[in-house]
């Protein structure tokens, strides 16, 4: 009986439940695991974001080298390549380390063109006083962080507002994948155009397109990286003309360089600042003030819009639209500005391209740092990045554009009040070429439509202020 009622206790004893896997360091760190995603995804994730971005390593010297120029120095473009190259790596690995947002950054295309044509080039500053004018900004930037003043603004922004910041950098991201696979080109009568359909841009990029929107469907793995590879090995095997040269498209001309690249130190490029230069014999409020609060403008609206709506599509955002740690991701924002700019680039900004690896499956710090330490290796292996064409990468900017969209189908479309600053929020962005003047416009006119239709009340107090502060810039500052 001893026996019996001992089997039968046993066998009453439920069986012990498997001892929970062990989480490494780099996995507690960055969330890993409690962002549903895995090691491996998150390193997918920030090779595909590198791929999407790797072109500012060659299109940044090549603006900016059009108003850096250095008697005596013949190398001042290999020179800006390191800098574009430590400014991205620095940028991309504070965000991911310290904000832990899967968000890459490096100097900012159009940014960068203001900085040469505008700036220097245009208003007559010399390079390094238009460095301490970034580098200004840049300390603005973190001290508004800091106080909460950017965390307060994107709480301001109602849903409608920040949904169509999302499309809207989709529709912005698609128009750069079909740009710079020559879908679309300039035309003098209409704008814009449709480009030769039998260029072998747009056959690869549309080979490129249908591939990874295939390879999506059927849920493979990687399928955009996957999709980059494959249009750049298309290229490359094919001898299409897909490549820039210095008379138009050619085909891969190989590594006449060799693939390794030893890095060195942009010495006649850092440190460099000029901060008395930024008088200009003028003024202190006709020189300083404008030129500062131009590239503070422009570049806030711009990379808090872009971090919103990444942030967004990632599903950081909770309930009321508030994103976790917003101090922290905007503060690095401002840092790496100020970082690029001691280093001799114009500023370095959070990367809509972002959202491809965000698409990728990336959802930690751990994809920012894979694409900071990827920059990094891209000082020794540059000249393999020329081996992916823009045309390779367009098909990835075309489908997360399409991905991104999705979010306007809660969008109050019967309500006016919210459809048209929506609306022009998203058209904005592809039409001006500028986030920041997609965000301004869907915030002024969501701030008058509730003003003068007697529902003031919908709306903060510091949507008003900014709508007017941008109603402002608008007429003084364009």
């Amino acid at each position: 009986m001893t026996t019996d009622t001992t089997e039968a206790t046993a066998d009453a004893t439920p069986p012990k439940s498997p001892a929970p896997k062990k989480r490494g360091l780099i996995d507690r760190y960055f969330g890993i695991s409690v962002a549903g995603s895995t090691l491996p995804r998150e390193v997918r994730a920030g090779l595909t974001t590198f791929l999407a971005m790797s072109y500012i390593v060659f299109v940044n010297p090549d603006v900016l080298s059009n108003a850096i120029v250095i008697p005596g120095v013949d190398n001042v473009f290999t020179q800006l390549i390191m800098t574009t190259c430590m400014a991205a790596a620095i940028g991309s690995l504070v965000m991911g380390v310290i904000a832990r947002y899967p968000f890459a950054q490096a100097p900012g295309m159009g940014l960068n063109a203001f900085f040469a044509f505008t700036v220097v080039i245009g208003m007559g500053y010399t390079w390094e006083s238009a460095l301490a004018a970034v580098f200004i900004s840049g300390v603005l930037f973190v001290v508004l962080s800091v106080v909460g003043a950017r965390r307060a603004i994107v709480q301001a922004l109602p849903m409608t507002l920040k949904l169509a910041i999302t499309a809207g950098i989709g529709a912005f991201l698609a128009f750069l994948g079909m740009k710079n696979a020559e879908i679309i080109v300039a035309d003098e009568a209409t704008f814009l155009a449709l480009g030769d359909m039998r260029s072998a841009p747009v056959w690869l990029a549309l080979l490129g397109l249908m591939l990874t929107a295939v390879l999506m469907k059927l849920k493979v793995t990687g399928a955009i990286l996957w999709g980059i590879l494959a249009a750049t090995a298309v290229a490359i095997i094919s001898g299409a003309a897909v490549y820039s040269g210095e008379e138009g498209l050619v085909p891969f001309q190989g590594f006449s360089d060799g693939v390794v690249g030893l890095p060195m130190w942009p010495s006649d490029l850092a440190f460099q600042l000029d901060f008395a230069g930024l008088m200009n014999g003028e003024s202190l409020v006709v020189g300083m003030v404008t030129v500062v609060l131009t590239f503070f403008v422009v570049d806030f609206f711009d990379a808090t819009g872009t971090l919103t709506g990444l942030a967004q599509r990632a599903g950081y955002l909770d309930e009321h639209g508030n994103m976790p740690r917003a101090k922290t991701v905007f503060s690095m924002d401002g840092l790496a500005a100020i970082t690029g700019a001691m280093l001799g680039t114009s500023t370095t900004t959070a990367y809509v391209e972002s959202a491809a690896g965000v698409e990728e499956g990336g959802r930690t710090g751990m994809t920012a740092v894979t694409t900071g330490v990827l920059f990094l290796a891209a000082m020794f292996f540059w000249p393999l990045i020329g081996a992916v064409p823009s045309a390779a990468t367009a098909p990835a900017l075309i489908l997360v554009g399409a991905l991104m969209m999705g979010g306007v189908k809660d969008v109050e479309w019967g309500d006016i009040g919210e459809s048209l600053p929506a609306f022009l929020t998203v058209v904005a962005m592809p039409f001006t070429f500028s986030i920041a003047n997609g965000v301004s416009l869907g915030i002024i006119s969501y701030a008058v439509i509730k003003l003068f239709s007697g529902k003031a009340k919908q709306a903060s107090w510091l949507l008003y202020l900014l709508a007017a502060l941008l109603l402002a810039r608008y007429i003084w500052l364009s």
